[in-house]
This record gives C-alpha cells, structure tokens and sequence, in this order.
C-alpha cells in the first residue's frame, strides 16, 4: 500500500513537466513556422517587384527602341537638309571667288614683301656686326698705336705700309656704314609699301562688309515688299497670321484632314502667290541669292497610316505639295524649299482644340540661302 501510493505520487508530479515539454515544443515549432511563412512572404513580394520592374524595363527598351528610329528617320532627313545646305554654301563660295582672289593677292604681295624686308634686316645685321668687329679692330689699332706712340715719337712719321694700312681701314669703314644707310633707307620705304598694304586690305575688307550688308538691306527691302502685298492678298482669311519674318497659314485652308493633298480653297490661295512672288521675283537682281521656304508643322496628336507612318511624313508632304504646286505655276523650283517639322515646333503648348489648330500650319517665309 505505501509503495502503491508513492508509485501514484510520482506518476502525477511527471505529468506538468510532460505539458510544460510539450508546450514549449509546440512555441517552438509554431515561430519556426511563423518565420518560415514570413520569409515565404518577403520572397515572394521581393519576387513581385523584380517582376514588375523587369516589364518596366521592357517596356522603356520598347520606348528607347521606337525613339531610336524616329531619330534615324530624323538624321537621314538632317543629311538631305545638310546636303541641300553644303551645295548653298559651295554656290557661294563660288559668288565670293573673284573677291577673295583678289584679298588673296594682295596677301601674298604683303608675304613676299615681308620675306624682303626680313631678308634686308638680316643683311643690315650682319652688316652692322661687321662695321662693329672693323670698329672694334681700329680701336685696337689705336690703342696699339697710342701704347707705341712714346717709342714712335721721335720718329716724325709712320712707315708706308702701316699708314696705307690706316687709310684702307677707313675707307672699309665708311663704305660699310654708307651700306647700311643705303639698308635702312630701304627697310623705311619698305615698311611704307607694307603700311599701304595693309590700308589697302583694310579698305577692302570695310568694302566687303559694305557690300554684305547691302546685300542683306536690299533683301530685306524686298522682303518686306512681300510680305506687305502678301499680307493685302489674304487680309480676307482672319487665321492667317504674321510672326516675325514670316506668314503662318492653317492647314485647314489648304488640305483635308491627314491629307496631304492641296485642296481647291488652298489652289486659289497658292495663285495668288505665285503670281504676287513671279512679280516680286521680276525685281530682285539676280545676285541676291533668295529662296521662298515653305515650312509643315502639324498637332502633337500622332498618325500611322500606310502613306504618313508619322507626323514628320504628313507635314513634309504638305511642305512638298506647296512647293511642287507652286513650281507648277511658274515659280522657279532653285527659288523654292521644303521642310517638315511634325508637331516639334508648336506655337501654342496648350493641349484645348484651339491650340491644336493653330499649330496645325503651314509657314512662309522669304531669305536668303
């Protein structure tokens, strides 16, 4: 009986110990698996975010890609523009060749007469280091003939030969420094043709600059005459506008919309400036070297059709069409030139259905290549 109540004792005091195991075990597994589903979460949000951000990535490749292609289409349009623009510039370098050959002879007059004058200055010098090694050998005459003077006293003259030899010392000296007047004599009157030279480019360099800048005031006089008569011949259309040098006509008065097309509205207006600029044009001299540019420019809402993949294909095919009608009624084509700009050069940022209007243009304006 006593060895069955203390076996009865020890079963119930190992109980709490088993529970307090069991329990603990139990935390235990339940924050291994609290810590399992946590990083499981982190992972998987860590995953999501590299996921999002690589279709980011794509779709900036996809941006830079179909960027990269409009500036291709850009850079073969700025070569044709750049060819366009170096035959303008071989036509005048051609223009100035009669001047510039003349600027360039009188230069080389100017080089050589400065390889003279160099040339005599050398020659001066050396003829200066000369006279002053027959100066420096007659001061040592002298000083030899004053040590010997007291021992020559008494005689009353000096031998032949050392006098002779006196004598030709000095006319050697007198001829060199009458050389070396002759030298700078020279050299003066050179540095008088280089002086005359040089006013003699300066004038004609002020000439040249006269000459341009009545060649820019003689354009501008009939530029304005232009835009004054043009300005009187479309007063009826209260779109067009004037900004600076040139006259801002809407699309609209000429194409459909995405056409590129001259309309029969935009064909009376376009005779009326051929004729307006074929009477112009019988004014101007022939060496004013002026040119009509016709500029496109369209909205910021874009376009992909089989004929316009873009709005830089649109507004230079209306730029084209201007210019190809205009060429069609006489205006010579050398006088004319296209350009498209698409929707990169607004004149109003605003996005309302007004704006958009007043970018969607075309512009003319009269210069010079």
């Amino acid at each position: 009986m006593l060895g069955s109540g203390r076996r009865q004792r020890s079963q119930i005091n190992a109980w709490p110990g088993y529970v307090d195991a069991l329990s603990a075990l139990l935390m235990l597994v339940i924050f291994m698996l609290m810590i399992y589903m946590v990083s499981q979460l982190y992972l998987s949000q860590t995953l999501s975010d590299r996921d999002s951000e690589l279709a980011n990535l794509n779709q900036r490749l996809n941006e830079i890609s179909r960027l990269l292609m409009l500036e291709e289409q850009r850079s073969e349009q700025l070569a044709a523009e750049l060819t366009s623009l170096r035959s303008a510039y071989q036509q005048s370098l051609s223009r100035e060749e009669a001047m510039q050959q003349a600027l360039d002879s009188l230069l080389g007059d100017l080089s050589e007469s400065e390889e003279a004058r160099q040339i005599i200055s050398a020659r001066a010098t050396n003829l200066e280091e000369q006279i002053e090694q027959e100066r420096r050998a007659f001061a040592h005459i002298q000083s030899v003939l004053a040590d010997q003077e007291s021992s020559l006293r008494e005689e009353q003259q000096l031998s032949a030969s050392q006098q002779d030899f006196i004598i030709e010392l000095t006319q050697r000296i007198d001829a060199l420094q009458e050389q070396l007047k002759q030298i700078s004599a020279a050299l003066q009157l050179q540095e008088t043709l280089v002086a005359e030279r040089d006013a003699e480019i300066a004038g004609l360099g002020q000439r040249l600059n006269r000459l341009l800048a009545e060649r820019v005031n003689e354009l501008e006089r009939y530029q304005s005459e232009f835009f004054r008569r043009l300005r009187g011949l479309l007063e009826d259309n209260d779109n067009i506008r004037v900004v600076g040098d040139r006259f801002l006509l809407p699309s609209e008065l000429f194409f459909a919309s995405g056409a590129a097309e001259v309309g029969p509205e935009g064909r009376a207006e376009l005779d009326k400036l051929a004729e307006l600029l074929l009477e112009i044009a019988a004014t101007i001299p022939e060496d004013i070297d002026w040119v009509l540019q016709i500029e496109g420019h369209t909205d910021r809402i874009p376009i992909n059709t089989p004929a316009f993949p873009s709005n830089w294909e649109l507004s230079t095919a209306r730029a084209v069409s201007v210019v190809r009608y205009l060429a069609s009624q006489g205006v010579p084509e050398q006088r004319l030139a296209a350009a498209g700009f698409g929707e990169f050069s607004p004149i109003d940022t605003g996005t309302s259905a007004e704006a958009l209007q007043r970018n969607r243009r075309i512009e003319i304006k009269l210069t010079n290549r």
